[in-house]
């Protein structure tokens, strides 16, 4: 089997991108994503990372900052609503990262069953980065927000990510 044909099964029967049922996000960039926005879009938006992570590609913030204005605008429009749209986004991406850098896209796993759709439990990391600040979220507010928010809030919550925008992002959320 190709690599084009297992990406294209693994797409057809991965949760990754699951806003199917749930409460679709109103715009592409959140409140606490707009101070370092602005017209250039510097940094890449939870909405592109979102998609990235559902079609299997590792975006650097060096290949972003080489894309134009509008083509990150169209990153952050471009659907991936479904397995066709998931696939068309690679495609995209991964012609931008070729057009800009000679180069080809870095592979991401795609997750079968990622932690922002298993909503019956918040991720370990979103309830570590909730006890630094002394907070609790409760199962049904967890489960009130949407495939994004939650996405948001564990990438966010990770270590390896800087978290200043957890806090900026709880309240956005309603949640603290």
């Amino acid at each position: 089997m190709s690599y084009s044909e297992e990406f294209e099964k693994t797409i057809a029967t991965s949760d990754a991108l699951n806003l199917k049922g749930s409460k679709e996000p109103t715009s592409s960039l959140f409140k606490f994503e707009e101070e370092f926005m602005s017209d250039t879009i510097r940094c890449i938006p939870m909405m592109v990372r979102f998609k990235l992570d559902a079609c299997g590609i590792k975006l650097q913030l060096k290949e972003w900052n080489l894309f134009t204005i509008k083509e990150r605008n169209q990153l952050m429009e471009y659907p991936a609503r479904n397995p066709n749209d998931v696939l068309n986004y690679r495609k995209q991406v991964e012609q931008l990262i070729l057009a800009h850098t000679g180069g080809e896209a870095t592979e991401l796993t795609i997750e079968s069953n990622p932690g922002w759709i298993v909503n019956q439990k918040i991720p370990e990391t979103v309830e570590e980065k909730l006890k630094e600040f002394s907070w609790n979220l409760s199962h049904k507010e967890w489960q009130s927000l949407n495939d994004l928010q939650r996405f948001t809030l564990i990438k966010l919550s990770r270590p390896s990510h800087e978290n200043k925008n957890f806090p900026k992002a709880m309240k956005e959320f309603g949640l603290n």
